[in-house]
């Protein structure tokens, strides 16, 4: 019998069924300074015109249950809400979720944190992974995952990443966004009135998919944009390391709703570029799809579409890159800033994105979305920087399935880290 891709029967099963519409965001608050009193509305609110405090401030936070992660851990979980940095350097409000076993941490020092940041959920408010960590909207896969890290007895702090307050969209697979909010979630993390998290508790940062792009960003830009935090190892799988070849790939494909994301998530991060205006009826549509709708929802609804349908001069992805923005640069040039491993180096090395601790990076054999060169090359780069980097390719599994086959390795990976083991990697 031939074996058909795990996340390849969920699309096409999801293309059959109604896909439902976005959730209306809540009303506009101001935060809550009384303790972990916020409500939803005010965690979720639009960002004010002038944002107060600096980057990983806690502006505001609740008390959460954690009703999608399995196995009734005990534990004290957060919703958080807190200041970052966007691309462009301005500040930025962000939203996400910390949660602390209450088993005691026994293995020496203070308790640990892993930073992570989920795989790809959509772009629709109600997607947002503290949502659906709490049970708000059931879309999403990773709550396993989370509890291997809480049994372990390592606090969790996961970003939702930009772009899920009120009338905002998600800033899908813009790097800097990405890596910036899952280091200032653990500085956020340790200001929470009644959380026991110290300041010089290790750090480690996990992601897979989207989440490992994001991975990778927070280690390379670790060093330098939050040089007190004492991170000590990154895992990052199925990554799309360069854009470019993965749009290639995407256009047109079973999964050319993660293409969608990313175009729509571009333009959030980067409104002055042409965009909006290119679109055809189709186009606006499209928009509007991406802006509603979760994982599932997005690849029923853009199943097999090409970029070239949705502008009115058919514009394919080569013909979208040449495009200038008003100071000249082109779509191209934004979309080559986010390619990861450039200009990286081992500590002390001078390159601008140093690493000082040890990298794990892994795909699945069977992957079938995001292609393996470029995961591949990712790979080479950081090796060819001399970077501490451990590769494993060998998971008998596509691209979902490998997010749950490597778990165990990850959270292995990162528990050695922690009590302070080294890493030989295999360049």
């Amino acid at each position: 019998m031939r074996l058909r891709p795990l996340l390849t029967t969920a699309v096409l099963g999801a293309a059959a069924l109604a896909v439902p519409g976005a959730v209306a965001a809540p009303a506009a608050a101001a935060p809550s300074t009384a303790g972990c009193t916020a409500t939803d509305e005010e965690i979720y609110a639009a960002p004010p015109s002038a944002i107060q405090g600096d980057a990983g401030d806690l502006l505001a936070c609740r008390e959460a249950v954690l009703s999608n992660v399995p196995g009734d851990i005990p534990m004290k979980a957060w919703k958080v809400r807190y200041v970052s940095t966007d691309v462009k350097g301005n500040e930025n409000v962000v939203t996400g979720t910390v949660a602390i076993p209450e088993a005691e941490w026994t293995k020496g020092g203070s308790r640990p944190t892993v930073a992570f940041n989920p795989g790809t959920l959509g772009s629709g408010p109600q997607c947002a992974f503290s949502k659906q960590l709490a049970g708000q909207y059931v879309d999403m896969y990773e709550g396993g995952n989370l509890a291997l890290f809480l049994k372990e007895g390592h606090a969790i702090a996961a970003t939702d990443g930009v772009g899920y307050l009120q009338g905002q969209v998600h800033t899908y697979m813009v790097g800097a966004n990405a890596g910036h909010a899952l280091l200032d979630i653990v500085r956020a993390s340790r200001q929470i009135p009644g959380g026991s998290l110290r300041a010089d508790g290790k750090v480690g940062i996990s992601g897979y998919s989207e989440g490992g792009a994001a991975s990778l960003w927070g280690a390379q830009l670790a060093s330098s944009y939050a040089p007190e935090l004492d991170v000590v190892g990154a895992a990052a799988g199925g990554v799309p390391g360069d854009l470019k070849v993965t749009a290639k790939a995407l256009n047109g494909s079973l999964f050319a709703g993660f293409l969608a994301d990313a175009l729509v998530g571009l333009n959030a991060a980067y409104p002055e570029m042409p965009f909006t205006e290119l679109m055809n009826e189709n186009g606006e549509k499209a928009i509007g799809n991406v802006r509603s709708h979760c994982l599932f929802g997005t690849l029923a609804v853009f199943l097999g579409a090409r970029v070239e349908n949705f502008s009115t001069d058919g514009l394919s992805l080569e013909e979208i890159y040449a495009l200038e923005g008003p100071d000249g640069t082109t779509w191209g040039e934004i979309v080559d800033r986010q390619r990861l491993g450039e200009d990286i180096g081992a500590a002390g090395s001078g390159a601008r994105h140093e690493i000082g601790f040890p990298v794990f990076q892994y795909r699945g054999w069977l992957e079938e979305i995001i292609p393996h060169e470029t995961e591949d090359a990712t790979r080479q780069r950081y090796c060819a920087a001399g970077i501490n980097t451990t590769w494993k390719y060998t998971y008998p599994t596509e691209h979902l399935s490998t997010d749950w086959g490597a778990a165990g390795d990850v959270t292995n990976f990162l528990d050695d880290r922690f009590e302070g083991k080294p890493a030989e990697g295999n360049c």
